[in-house]
């Protein structure tokens, strides 16, 4: 099986279709997802969705929790209460949705498009900012206390 970067932009429909065939299976299960969020309400307690895990047996708010809520949030345009359940995450969608559509752009051009996770610095920057996260959100004193979920 031969790779799509091959560095010659994708012509023709079979060509296309072979360089989207990857960008499409990751938007369908996104998609999917995003269905899941939206037809489960996280933001209903009790639902169907499951409860953060660290949360359930420690009590604390991990750097994803509110996700799913953020989630649901964005999926019905209430952007204020997205940054409310978890603001890192929603940076980190933005962040992705670039790296996804760098990620498309590159398979029909046929060569490798850089974006924000290529750079060499990234790793430690995540890991700083969900520590730096993990540890603000569960400070028990104003104003932090508002940042639990």
């Amino acid at each position: 099986m031969s790779t799509v970067y091959t560095g010659v932009p994708a012509r023709g429909a079979r060509a296309v279709a072979k360089a989207l065939a990857g960008p499409a299976a990751a938007a369908g299960v996104l998609g999917g997802a995003c269905a899941a969020v939206w037809l489960g309400d996280p933001t209903t307690p009790g639902g169907p969705l499951p409860v953060c895990p660290t949360k359930l047996l420690f009590g604390i708010d991990c750097p994803g929790c509110g996700g799913m809520r953020m989630a649901y949030s964005v999926l019905h345009g209430d952007f204020s209460a997205a940054l409310h359940y978890n603001a890192v995450a929603l940076v980190f969608v933005a962040l992705f949705g670039w790296s996804g559509l760098a990620w498309t752009i590159g398979r029909l051009r046929g060569r490798a498009m850089r974006s924000w996770l290529h750079w060499r610095w990234t790793p430690h920057a995540v890991a700083a900012v969900f520590a730096v996260w993990f540890v603000l959100r569960n400070l028990p004193f104003a104003p932090f206390t508002g940042l639990f979920v």
